[in-house]
């Protein structure tokens, strides 16, 4: 069967994109938090190419575990904890030696949460901790085979490491869901078949190929972000294993057209900053998405001085509104009603522009 027949139906994908438009709408009006990213730290072992943060070994602010107690104290009694999920990240998250505690405190309070990482520290015991301390969901990162990936992370050994820690995660035999994840450039889109032959042999639950951003380090490497044929080609590769009922899925970003949008993911292109998710940075600030720009507007508070729950119901207008108002050839485009501007995280906020926009790649 050719691959077009086994597309979903195109009328059907407009209308449900049409209600999914209409209920963003209402979210605007009525944000529902339903992630809550947690930047333990700014310190990382890697100095991967593509980082939206640029992490590295810096000198950053770090909140004591009070602060953070306090904190999901605070959320727990305002907003609940059922529905919200802790999205742990970094830097590398398992660099701080109070990891355990924050979140086994999390756990104790009725928090869920997940973590993302580079797995260069997760040892079997490590696993365990984990484990232990709550964690139901886990991505690693997997940027490539050996070679490229301890190049594109500058970190030899990198690879190794990355691949014991999904065998030690999946060894514990206990998490939710067990992820790797795969930044995919110019240079390394030629190995998307040699890396799905070596996930299939082991028992993790999903994995997740994404395309490098042109945000923070990325923008000094445009030679690897994805061309139009790559990301013809990477959506393809996609759709195919799914097609296969292979578990392999795009990340959220970006609208994709009628003929990728529920073929390579689970659901509807919806950017949620600010409006399903927001970010507490590792200094306190209070943000959406922990990859849009880091600029002094997107700031809404800080948890050291404000109550988290205020900022979210009182503030975040800056973000329950359409990027695609800013700019006079969204405005024209047929496709704004679902795309909205496309993400916040790629739009460039000096030229008011998409920095990534499918129109002429994948739609007309």
């Amino acid at each position: 069967m050719v691959w077009e027949e086994k597309m979903l139906d195109v009328e059907m994908k407009r209308k449900n994109m049409t209600t999914l438009a209409d209920f963003r709408e209402k979210v605007k009006e009525r944000p529902i938090l339903r992630n809550l990213f947690l930047e333990l730290t700014m310190r990382c072992n890697e100095r991967c190419i593509h980082c939206g943060s640029s992490c590295g070994e810096v000198e950053c602010e770090e909140m004591p575990f009070e602060t953070y107690k306090r904190v999901l104290d605070e959320v727990k009694e305002d907003m609940g904890t059922k529905g919200i999920m802790l999205c742990i990240t970094g830097g590398e998250p398992l660099l701080r030696k109070d990891l355990f505690e924050i979140m086994g405190y999390a756990k104790s309070i009725g928090f869920n949460w997940g973590m993302t990482s580079n797995g260069t520290l997760i040892t079997p015991e490590t696993a365990h901790k984990l484990y232990e301390a709550g964690m139901a969901t886990i991505s690693v990162s997997v940027d490539g085979l050996e070679e490229t990936h301890d190049a594109f992370r500058r970190t030899p050994g990198g690879y190794r490491k990355a691949m014991a820690a999904l065998q030690n995660l999946v060894d514990v035999g206990k998490f939710r869901h067990v992820q790797a994840t795969t930044v995919v450039t110019h240079q390394n889109i030629g190995e998307l078949d040699r890396l799905f032959e070596i996930f299939d042999k082991m028992d993790i639950d999903s994995w997740r190929v994404i395309n490098m951003e042109p945000i923070g380090r990325a923008k000094a490497y445009p030679e690897l972000l994805l061309t139009r044929e790559d990301y013809r080609r990477l959506f393809e590769f996609i759709r195919q294993k799914r097609m296969e009922g292979e578990p392999v899925c795009y990340g959220c970003s970006h609208y994709l057209g009628n003929e990728y949008e529920r073929e390579v993911r689970d659901w509807y292109y919806f950017c949620t900053a600010g409006l399903y998710t927001a970010s507490i940075t590792a200094s306190g600030d209070i943000i959406a998405c922990l990859d849009i720009e880091r600029r002094p507007e997107f700031v809404q508070g800080n948890v050291k001085r404000d109550r988290f729950s205020k900022v979210w119901y009182e503030k975040f207008g800056v973000f329950r509104r359409d990027l695609s108002d800013l700019n006079e050839e969204c405005q024209k485009c047929k496709e704004k009603q679902f795309c909205h501007g496309d993400a916040f995280h790629s739009w460039d906020f000096d030229e008011n522009r998409p920095q990534v926009c499918f129109k002429g790649t994948l739609f007309d």
